[in-house]
Parts: C-alpha cells; sequence; structure tokens
C-alpha cells in the first residue's frame, strides 16, 4: 500500500493539529489522534507510551486493540520492540515482529499475537526520549523512509501533549508511589573537582515546537536568515569576549562555531521550510534526520557533536521565537546550575562568574559542556536520574566536586564547612599565582622546560602571562577548522607570524596540519572509515595531498625569517614517512634559498611519537630528528588498543602503569643518550602526579594547558628529581594494573604538591 502524498501528509498534520487544540482531557485528546494515525496511515492499531525516570516506559494510550488495557502496562528501556525504540531513539519499521529478537509479547495488550508489522518512533525533547508512537498492522506491510519521517513530524507534535502539566502530575503521582522521596545528600560522578554553594537554578531548554506549517514560505526563509545571522553574531561575540585560556575547551567551542556556521545543514533546514515546514519544525526536523543518521555510531567525538548540534538547533529555534533570554531570574551572588543536559554555548549564556556548580543528570567526561566548566574552574558533578525534577528554585545546593556528593539544603553546620573548604581552595590560587615569575626548577636544582599548548590567537596572551619557556604544541589545524574555505600561504603566514612575534626569543614547536579521524574540515569530503582514528588522517593526508603540505611549508619558512623554526609531523608510524616528510621540507627550504630568498637562521625538524611502530626504528629515527615529542593521548590509545573516549574503557586502562611508564622510559632514554630534544605534550604533561612520573622517568621538557601549567609548575618547584627517580625505578617492576595510588602516597610523605 501507498505511502501518503505530501499533499495528503500535511493534511493529516493539520487535522491532528486541530484534534491537540480541543479543550478535552488528555487522554481523549490522545486516543483521537491515534484513531486519526491509524485511518490516515492504514493501519490497524496504535499506542502511545511515555517515559519514567529513563529506566521504563508506561502506556499513556492505545486504539485498535479489541480490548484497550488498562493504562498501567510498564515496559522496561531493556524490554520488547518499544523498549529498542526508547532505548536507542531509534526508529524501527518491522515487518514482521515475531521474527524480530528484542520482540517480547505482552499479555496486558489483548489479542496482540494478530498483529505482523510495526512501526515506532521515539517520541523526544532535546535528545531525551519522553516517549514513543507505534503502530501495528495484522499482515505486513511494506512501509516507507516517509511514513517513518510523517509519524516522527506527528511525534514532534505529540511532545507537546507529554510535557504538559496534566501529564507531569500524572508522572509525579506515579513516582510518588514508588515511594521516591527528596534526598538531602546525593551521590553523582564527578567530573571536575573543587567546592561550591549556591542557589540553584533549574537550566530550562527552549520551548517545544508548536508553529508547525508554513504559511508563506518566503517569509519563513528570511525569518530563518534573519536568526541565523544574528545567533552568529552574537555566538562572535560571546566567544570572542570571554578568556578561557587554551586548550581542549577551545577546540570544542571552535568546533561549536563551525556547526552554528555550517552551510550543508542551514541548506537542509531551508530545503524543509521549501516543503511546507514553518522555520521552527524545519530546525526540528533537520536535527532529527540527523541525529537518526548518526546517534547509532559508537565513535564517542560524533556523539558529543551530536549534542553540539543539539545546543545549536535550541539556540537558533530560541532566536526564530526570541526568546533568547528566557534563563531562570535569579538574583543570588552564587549559583549552581542544575540541568538534564546542556551544551558548551548553553553555560556561557550564564554569567559564569556567577556559577559555583554544575549538575548534570547525565554526563560523561568528554562531554564537551565538563570541558567547558573546567576551564572556568567550575565543579562539575554529573549521573544523577531525577535531580532536575527533585531540586527546585532557589534551593541552597552544596556541591562536593572531590568526594561526588550533592547536599540539598545544607544545614548550618554544613555550609560553614563547605566555606572554609572554598576559602582554602581560593588560598592555593593565590599561591599559584605567585609562581608565575618564579624559575622553575626542582628542590635539587634541575630545570625544566615548562611550556604550553595552543590553538588560536586568543590564546597567546598566556605566553607572557604564564611566564612559560615557549610552546611546546602549536595545533595548526584549529586554524583550518574555523575557517570556511582552506587558508591560503598568505592567511597560514598571519596566524605563524602572530605567535612567532608574541613568543619572541622563546621556542614554538609548529605541529603540521593534524586533521581526520575526530577533527574534519568542513570543505573537505570525506569517506567513511570503520576505525578513523587509526585510519586517513594526519601525516597520512599530507603526504598523499603533497601540494596542502608543500603550502603548509612554505607559510612556515615564510612566517620564521630571520628566526628558528621548529617543525613537527603528527602520527609518522616509521622512518621512511619521517624522511618523506622532512624531504619535502627541506626541498621547499632549498627552493627559497636557490632564489635568494630570506630563510630562518635555522630549521629544526622533529615528530609526534604516537604509533608504537616508531618505538621499534627509534635509534634510526634519533639519527634523523633534530627533536621529538610524545603525544600521550594517541601512543596510550594504540599500545592498550583502548578507544579513549569509550566511557566503558576510560578508567580501564592507566598510563600510570608499569607498561606505559617502562614504554616512555625507553623513549625518553634513547632520546637522552642521542642527545636529541625530547618533550612531552599529551594529557600526561597537564596531570600533575602523571608529570611526577615523567621527571622521574628523566623527562625535562612538558608542555601544559594552561589551566594546568601553575599547578605542574608547583609540583616541580615541590620535588626532589633524584629521589623521584629512584622510586620510579621500583616502581617500574610492579605487575600492579595502576601505580596511581603508590605515587599519589609518595607526593604526600615527601610533601609534594600535587593540587
Amino acid at each position: 500500500m501507498q505511502s501518503p502524498t505530501i499533499k495528503q501528509a500535511f493534511g493529516l498534520l493539520k487535522q491532528i493539529q486541530q484534534i491537540m487544540k480541543k479543550p478535552t482531557s488528555m487522554s481523549e485528546r490522545l486516543e483521537c489522534v491515534l484513531k486519526t494515525i491509524i485511518d490516515k496511515l492504514n493501519a490497524d492499531a496504535a499506542t502511545c507510551y511515555f517515559t519514567i525516570d529513563d529506566k521504563y516506559l508506561e502506556l499513556l494510550a492505545i486504539y485498535g486493540f479489541y480490548q484497550p488495557a488498562k493504562y498501567r502496562l510498564r515496559l522496561g528501556y531493556d524490554e520488547g520492540i518499544i523498549g529498542d525504540v526508547a532505548e536507542n531513539k531509534r526508529s524501527l519499521i518491522i515487518d514482521n515482529i515475531w521474527l524480530y529478537p528484542k520482540y517480547a509479547s505482552k499479555p496486558e495488550l489483548s489479542k496482540e499475537q494478530d498483529f505482523t508489522s510495526f512501526i515506532g518512533v521515539p517520541i523526544l525533547q532535546w535528545n531525551h526520549v519522553i516517549g514513543v508512537l507505534a503502530l501495528y498492522n495484522k499482515n505486513k506491510m511494506q512501509r516507507q523512509q516517509e511514513d517513518v519521517e510523517l509519524l516522527e513530524t506527528i511525534a514532534m507534535m505529540l511532545a507537546e501533549i507529554l510535557l504538559s502539566e496534566e501529564v507531569s502530575l500524572y508522572k509525579k503521582s506515579l513516582i510518588k508511589a514508588r515511594g521516591i522521596s527528596s534526598r538531602e545528600k546525593i551521590k553523582g560522578v564527578c567530573l571536575n573537582k573543587g567546592y561550591g554553594i549556591g542557589s540553584a537554578i533549574l537550566h530550562r531548554r527552549r520551548q517545544f515546537v508548536t508553529n508547525i506549517f508554513a504559511q508563506d514560505k518566503e517569509k519563513e526563509l528570511r525569518r530563518l536568515e534573519f536568526a541565523h545571522h544574528q545567533m552568529n553574531v552574537d555566538l562572535e561575540a560571546k566567544f570572542n569576549s570571554t578568556k578561557l585560556g587554551i586548550g581542549e575547551h577551545i577546540d570544542i567551542l571552535d568546533t561549536y562555531r563551525m556547526f552554528a556556521k555550517d552551510k550543508g545543514w542551514y541548506s537542509k533546514i531551508a530545503d524543509n521550510i521549501k516543503s511546507g515546514l514553518a522555520a521552527e519544525a524545519a530546525v526540528e526536523r533537520a536535527y532529527e534526520d540527523m541525529w537518526s543518521r548518526l546517534s547509532v555510531s559508537s565513535d564517542s567525538y560524533l556523539r558529543e557533536k551530536l549534542h553540539d548540534l543539539r545546543d545549536v538547533a535550541d539556540r537558533l529555534q530560541s532566536y526564530l521565537t526570541g526568546s533568547t533570554n528566557q534563563y531562570e531570574n535569579n538574583d543570588a551572588k552564587d549559583i549552581i546550575v542544575i540541568a538534564q543536559t546542556m551544551g558548551p554555548a548553553e553555560l556561557m549564556d550564564y554569567d559564569y562568574s556567577r556559577i559555583r556548580g554544575l549538575i548534570l543528570e547525565d554526563g560523561t567526561p568528554t562531554m564537551h559542556v565538563a570541558i567547558v566548566a573546567k576551564a572556568l574552574n567550575i565543579p562539575v558533578l554529573a549521573k544523577i536520574k531525577g535531580i532536575y525534577s527533585e531540586i527546585q528554585n532557589g534551593q541552597t545546593i552544596a556541591i562536593d566536586g572531590n568526594e561526588g556528593y550533592v547536599y540539598v539544603n545544607p544545614s548550618p553546620q554544613i555550609e560553614d564547612d563547605f566555606r572554609r573548604r572554598i576559602a582554602k581552595r581560593k588560598d592555593l590560587q593565590n599561591k599559584l599565582d605567585a609562581l608565575r615569575h618564579l624559575p622553575t626548577k626542582t628542590l635539587d636544582g634541575v630545570p625544566v622546560g615548562l611550556y604550553l599548548n595552543v590553538g588560536l590567537p586568543l590564546d597567546f596572551d598566556y605566553i607572557e602571562s604564564t611566564n612559560c619557556d615557549g610552546v611546546g604544541l602549536y595545533r595548526t589545524e584549529i586554524p583550518f577548522m574555523t575557517a570556511d574555505t582552506m587558508p591560503d600561504v598568505a592567511k597560514q603566514v598571519s596566524y605563524y607570524k602572530d605567535l612567532l612575534n608574541r613568543c619572541g626569543d622563546k621556542k614554538v614547536i609548529f605541529r603540521s596540519l593534524d586533521v581526520g579521524s575526530d577533527k574534519l574540515l568542513p570543505y573537505w569530503a570525506y569517506a567513511g572509515e570503520a576505525n578513523p582514528a587509526i585510519g586517513w588522517r594526519s601525516i597520512r593526508i599530507t603526504l598523499d595531498r603533497r601540494a596542502i603540505l608543500r603550502k603548509q611549508i612554505r607559510a612556515f619558512l615564510i612566517s620564521a625569517v630571520g628566526k628558528e623554526l621548529n617543525v613537527m609531523f603528527p602520527m609518522i608510524s616509521d622512518l621512511a614517512e619521517f624522511e618523506d616528510a622532512r624531504e619535502t621540507l627541506m626541498i621547499e627550504l632549498d627552493k627559497d634559498k636557490n632564489r635568494g630568498l630570506p630563510v630562518p637562521k635555522k630549521v629544526n625538524v622533529g615528530l609526534m611519537i604516537e604509533v608504537p611502530s616508531v618505538i621499534f626504528q627509534l635509534d634510526d629515527i634519533l639519527s634523523k630528528a633534530d627533536f621529538i615529542s610524545v603525544g600521550t593521548n594517541d601512543l596510550a590509545q594504540f599500545i592498550f588498543a583502548c578507544d579513549r573516549g569509550n566511557p566503558k574503557l576510560s578508567e580501564r586502562y592507566d598510563v600510570l602503569s608499569a607498561p606505559f611508564l617502562n614504554v616512555m622510559k625507553m623513549i625518553v632514554d634513547k632520546a637522552n643518550n642521542a642527545g636529541v630534544y625530547c618533550s612531552v605534550c599529551g594529557e600526561m604533561a597537564s596531570n600533575p602526579i602523571e608529570a611526577l612520573a615523567l621527571l622521574g622517568l628523566g623527562y625535562r621538557n612538558l608542555s601544559t594547558t594552561s589551566a594546568a601549567f601553575l599547578r605542574v609548575k608547583s609540583m616541580i618547584r615541590s620535588i626532589n628529581v633524584e629521589n623521584v627517580a629512584d622510586y620510579m625505578q621500583l616502581l617500574l617492576k610492579s605487575t600492579r594494573n595502576t601505580l596511581r595510588p603508590q605515587l599519589i602516597a609518595y607526593a604526600y610523605d615527601h610533601g609534594i604538591e600535587i593540587y
């Protein structure tokens, strides 16, 4: 049987919209909607479920079964086809439910055995499943993608009912019946340490879409264009006026900018308007299309990007409706933000100088809002299901980001304790600030080179304010990622010259273009890869697209005229690859010399140690390289064969284990014996306890994030490195899966500052 035509589909949607406006009870409206859908989509029965605390669903409305069930049928997220739709947030078409692996019969649905075909879609609110809408047929039914899209649009409309006060009160009565009461001390998962106390603000997401149809398509397109432009103008002003330091959070915010400006996404929205949707509904439809295609991916980076896109879609809708300042009014000096989930830019919609803590119902350490909050020194707790409905605006909340507890309406004694802890942390920050202009030397007089990782021009202020020894890693891909088109040589020169001028005589190490895997350029076409982290990325791309590498090298050479130039190549897998890349640089240098053009006074060529295979050629590589830098993030990922973004594995393998530390020692020993400069620019260098281990292994050059710079410096100034080296020799023989507890105990016993 054929799917409805576009005209018939819009007729059905308008009919449903009229039903939802009727002054009848929620159950009557839903039942009438289900009957209408059955009639128009050639189905025999329909059900509508709503979710309770992200664990199970309850039947809310039913039509077409012989004896309608009582509205108390419950399904777990891991139970049956309906549970499958909810758990995976995906639409399903099944022509024979009896053959589907997750099918589970429910006797409460009388005569369910009479049905064969099924189509179900999740009812979503901001990536959260709030219900499931499903149709059944007695005979096999060949449903088309158009049916899914139509049912998803209807589900978007039904969200209004499921979010109504009537359903909310019903849900609360069910929760109360299950004996769940408000808690005073709640355990969560710590994503960023620290203490905070303040007045609760419930982060309310944008309103659900109520304007579905375009009365005037041209007018809707003009509304979209104006809202899109204004949103991007405001985002630029917001991000550019904020000094957030350097590090991964800067990459995140700039990727967010890319989403907001993405022409492909904008075109999809415009196409939806041309098909008859209002601008708000067109934005939602474009997002849901993207979500349905990409959310099944196991790539955690990609899933985080989808959360960012959700944030951008919400933000654009708020500009369309004129509700850009809808956050809860709270004049308290100190606030604790509580959210089900949120994007990185949403956090910055608040006066973040007042935010003393962030609590999330969902969340992972790689969640982008958590990374930005960390850069702002905001403690973050996550994985506290139900807290959003338990807390009320204005309640006093204390957050212990060290032990992972939230206190609701804490007693005066607890409040006083928290304020003492907060004051102590403030004193610590003042103590760290006093270290800025002191030398980076150990107690036994060993100097350590302490550098910064940078990515954007706004990061350059920290070169002076931290009094660092230079830039140990300049991520040259960031300007490429934030541009609409490939930066030409002149544009690249402007970036690189600016950095070199800001650094003066300090060392600067440029990393050549490192894209692919989780860093995609919006103007390049990428073929899908099953394992992008070990696929066509980084130096593999630029050696294959040699013109891009040559242009970047030319920009390096022009920028560093009269100065020392240090260039390192990432993701090198063997000596031949390094020699190939090095030769490309030298050919360009020789061209300039032969033409009589000015050149750098000295050129040093190095590589990043990230791929385990180079360790087995390290002696030969060190005879050719002027310096090396260890990228511990990828190196650990490849050595342990462990996706570092996978939450199931995030705590399974530790860089502070004998296998990895022995590899790190082998690298630095070989470099020191060859007289080759060796540094660490990965995450290990930015964690004081891990940096302590690196110094004990023999490393004397570390490159950190700005947020970690002074904490690492404090650690360096508090150790006797010779004693640490002796202790590390003992630990390297251990068979434990982590040596972290022993190193922490050693630090405390010897007064080493590992804040």
